[in-house]
């Protein structure tokens, strides 16, 4: 009898064991998970704060010559007219925002080459512009290749050089088609590794 009562509680010792054993790999599994998902919001939180900052940078561009103080401004006023020039206005600038696929480059810095990539974005004047660009698509993107290869880690480290080459990428461009079309250029990725 001493033998069928120490079985069962063998039994349910080794029952337990496997018990807690499933009980911790899904805690860990739980909290992989959740890290996870914790990562991937993360990161999608600073693509939408980039985008934001983008489309404000864009309107807050278009909002001045509105006659605005700023998006800040902009929106209350859309709002209380029901939301219709909001849509216009959103539409708009966007409508004119003209992207080129990345350009990456090699730069000297002084002592190594290193990688620059940079995705650069063009304001057209107006929407009629863009199958001008598209016409010269490939002579723009080659002055726009050959002017980021001259440059130096020097020349474009600091806010002050970005805006000189935004200044000179307009340049090249105006070069490719009739001055005047490109209202303003942006960076929205600019990486040098």
């Amino acid at each position: 009898m001493a033998k069928e009562e120490s079985a069962p509680a063998e039994a349910e010792a080794e029952g337990g064991g496997k018990k807690k054993l499933i009980i911790i790999g899904a805690a860990v599994a739980v909290a992989l998970i959740l890290g996870v998902v914790v990562f991937m919001m993360m990161g999608k939180g600073d693509k939408k704060t980039k985008k934001e900052g983008d489309a404000a940078q864009v309107e807050g561009a278009a909002a001045p010559a509105a006659g605005a103080h700023g998006a800040a401004a902009a929106a209350p006023a859309a709002g209380a007219h029901g939301g219709a020039p909001a849509a216009g206005a959103a539409a708009g600038p966007s409508a004119n925002i003209y992207p080129l696929e990345p350009f990456i480059v090699n730069i000297y810095d002084g002592q190594e080459l290193r990688y620059l990539k940079v995705k650069v974005e063009l304001e057209m004047v107006g929407p009629a512009v863009k199958a001008e660009i598209e016409g010269r698509l490939a002579p723009i993107r080659d002055s726009v290749l050959i002017l980021l290869s001259a440059k130096t880690l020097q020349d474009i480290q600091d806010v002050q050089g970005k805006n000189t080459l935004k200044d000179e990428i307009l340049g090249a461009i105006n070069k490719n088609i009739p001055p005047g079309k490109i209202a303003k250029v942006y960076f929205t990725d600019f990486v040098v590794q």
